[in-house]
């Protein structure tokens, strides 16, 4: 067996496509050798990247592929031997199988006989399949942005191929990439090597070889490189610790090849600006992170990560240099600061009418006035609801601030106006919120606009207040309903205005907040946009709902398909009929029942095709077991009723099972589709009824039992 080796030398590469270009590289190749049977149960895949290269190693390749005996099948026996002489058709079948007709041989099949032949093939050698498949896999990768580099040549590739190494064991694989022929020969740290050849003698020999050349190609270890450069940093400072940032990280560890890291200080005048924004610039801009004090505070120091290895006197010109770039930054922040307190929030709503929302639905000012809208509606029906609980002393809706909201909500945008919002636009909405707050406008009103676009992403928090996590909800199905009513709404992997990142969000919020409204209700609130557009809205939440339950909450497809099935548009409701799916399924009474209601679902939809009627068990004499179901189910019914009302759906659903052996004992004797069709009209609307009363909670015969 032997090792081979990828490399493809690049320009540097943005941070943020590596890692998905990587993994992608390293299943292409493995699909690729499984594929073509050049791996073995011993065969190890390792990938690895950094700015200027992706690569795969993979050790225990064989040499080629094993040889494989093939049966050809040719023309009836009839048309190829006449009187047991060889036809020309025999001739021309050896000929292609590449036999003599002497071996070839009569095969007895369903649809008669026929010639056939034993052909061996014989298996390519491993360095012939790669440098023939290979570079169209690589050809294939995604990435979100291409780029042509040479005039009239057909490759795209995200930035330019520079090299490619292409070897098994010590031999180079005779392919070519985007015009480059592959060889023996790397680069090195751009910096730190220069522009002598990293030449490698064997395959296994990359990476150390490479960081001989200072380049640390395993992203793994130039994480733990980081951190622990940056704990090392960040000791020198008395009761300081860098502040954790995962993203963060990801990004330093993509846009090095030999990381090493620099303490930096700021002047501690500019601690008076909130941290949202000093952070933001040295996070976002300059790729920084932040330190705080022992009190969790932010402390006047940061950490930037180089690289490159440096010496004390080239560390202290980088170190000032950072610095000084930083405190620019941190004056321009201070200077839009202190500029937009001249123009309170109030006062620059109107303003709202020169910023566009989308060309086709109008201004800020426009997406304003239609998210006060649908909060108001949202608002009523909470209100609404909680009327009629208090009625019956039983109201716990979340208690909210009516004007507080719709304050929040004339107001939220308005930050898009702000001097520091277009210098810094990842800001949006943090900023908002930190006026508002500085301005007066109350703690209440200040956090419903800070929180305005959380959760970014399922791992986020949602709004930390009733009202934000109101408007959160009224300014997404906002977005999403009028995207949709002007054809925008997203096409495969095509999203542009994010409407699956919002519907997620809407998701989790129902989900992970005490507000009682459903996804139904929440498209009712919205209003317009004509029937067949919401009826669109409404399944695109519903999908997004599928996917919050399946890769979010992690239960299995068939438990959310069944919930889902039975109309959940509720996200708690749907997660606790969920839950208890989950725990009913291991029951073998249960798996039993589900399978009997897809036997049901059968049956009635067999009926329906061929046109039977479906009539009432009313209607004649059952037999003794149909009799017993339909006694048993009726006795049944409103306990179970009671529980799901009561959303006790563990409960229900134990009762619901206990219904096997009477289930069991109908399907043993009855013939359902009983030649009189009086009494298979009776058989069947009494399954019929069966089906409609236990399948509200989630419908049984979507679980995959056995």
């Amino acid at each position: 067996m032997s090792d081979f080796l990828l490399e493809i030398g690049l320009e540097e590469v943005p941070a943020r496509m590596i890692a998905g270009a990587e993994a992608e590289l390293g299943r292409r190749v493995n699909e690729l050798l499984t594929r073509e049977r050049l791996l073995s149960s011993a065969s190890k895949l390792t990938t690895y990247s950094t700015p200027r290269r992706l690569t795969v190693l993979v050790e225990g390749v064989l040499a080629s592929q094993a040889d494989t005996e093939e049966q050809l099948t040719g023309p009836s026996w009839k048309v190829a031997f006449k009187d047991g002489a060889p036809t020309a058709a025999a001739d021309a079948f050896a000929k292609k199988a590449g036999v003599p007709v002497a071996a070839l041989e009569k095969i007895t099949n369903a649809k008669g006989e026929y010639v056939g032949a034993k052909v061996k093939l014989q298996g390519r050698a491993a360095s012939e399949l790669l440098a023939t498949e290979l570079p169209k896999e690589v050809a294939g990768i995604y990435w979100a942005k291409n780029m042509y580099w040479r005039a009239g040549k057909p490759e795209r590739f995200v930035r330019p191929v520079r090299w490619v190494v292409a070897l098994l064991d010590a031999a180079v694989v005779p392919l070519e990439i985007a015009g480059i022929k592959a060889g023996n020969s790397s680069r090195g740290h751009r910096i730190l090597h220069g522009d002598s050849p990293v030449i490698l003698a064997r395959a296994t020999d990359y990476a150390e070889a490479l960081r001989k050349a200072f380049v640390a190609v395993d992203v793994a270890e130039r994480r733990q490189s980081i951190r622990k450069a940056l704990d090392t940093a960040t000791r020198t400072v008395a009761g300081a610790r860098w502040r954790e940032d995962e993203p963060l990280i990801e990004t330093v560890v993509h846009l090095t090849e030999w990381p090493s890291v620099v303490l930096g200080d700021f002047d501690p005048e500019y601690l008076a600006l909130p941290e949202e924004v000093l952070v933001t610039v040295m996070r976002d801009h300059q790729k920084y992170f932040a330190i705080e004090g022992a009190d969790g505070k932010l402390a006047p120091h940061f950490l930037a990560v180089l690289n490159t290895e440096v010496d004390d006197k080239g560390r202290e010109i980088i170190r000032h240099g950072n610095a000084r770039v930083l405190t620019a930054r941190f004056k321009d922040a201070r200077f839009f600061w202190d500029f937009d307190q001249k123009t309170p929030l109030a006062e620059r709503v109107e303003s709202l009418k020169n910023v566009t929302f989308q060309k086709e639905l109008g201004s800020y000012y426009w997406k304003t006035e239609a998210n006060l809208k649908v909060v108001k509606e949202l608002a009523d029906y909470l209100d609404r609801i909680a009327s009629m609980l208090a009625a019956v002393g039983a109201d716990d809706t979340p208690k909210f601030d009516r004007n507080a909201l719709l304050t929040a909500v004339r107001l939220a945008k308005t930050d898009l106006t702000s001097e520091l919002v277009k210098e810094f636009t990842e800001l949006q909405g943090i900023i908002g919120g930190l006026y508002a707050d500085t301005q007066g406008l109350g703690k209440t009103v200040a956090q419903a606009i800070y929180d305005q676009y959380t959760p970014a992403s399922t791992d986020d928090a949602i709004p930390k207040t009733v009202e934000g996590q109101l408007f959160g909800l009224a300014d997404r199905i906002q977005t999403i309903t009028a995207m949709f009513g002007i054809g925008n709404a997203p096409t495969g992997s095509k999203d542009p205005f994010a409407l699956r990142r919002a519907a997620n969000a809407i998701v989790k919020i129902l989900a992970e907040s005490e507000l009682s409204i459903s996804l139904d209700e929440l498209v009712d609130a919205y209003g317009g946009g004509g029937a067949e557009n919401l009826k669109n809205v409404r399944a695109f939440l519903s999908e997004r709902l599928s996917f919050y339950l399946k890769d979010v909450r992690g239960f299995a497809y068939d438990v959310v398909s069944a919930v889902l099935a039975a109309g959940a548009d509720d996200v708690r409701d749907a997660i606790a009929r969920a839950e208890a799916l989950t725990a009913a399924r291991e029951s073998a009474d249960f798996a039993a029942i589900s399978a009997a209601f897809k036997r049901i679902k059968n049956i009635l939809r067999q009926a329906e095709e061929k046109k039977f009627v479906v009539g009432s068990p009313k209607d004649v004499k059952l037999a003794p077991e149909a009799q017993i179901l339909a006694d048993a189910a009726n006795s049944l019914a409103p306990e179970v009723a009671k529980l799901r009302d009561q959303r006790g759906y563990g409960e229900a659903l134990a009762a619901i099972a206990t219904l096997r052996p009477v289930v069991d004992a109908f399907f043993d004797k009855v013939m359902v589709l009983d030649p009189d069709p009086a009494v298979r009209g009776a058989n069947l609307g009494l399954i019929d009824e069966v089906l409609r009363r236990f399948s509200d909670i989630a419908d049984f015969s979507e679980i995959v039992t056995g």
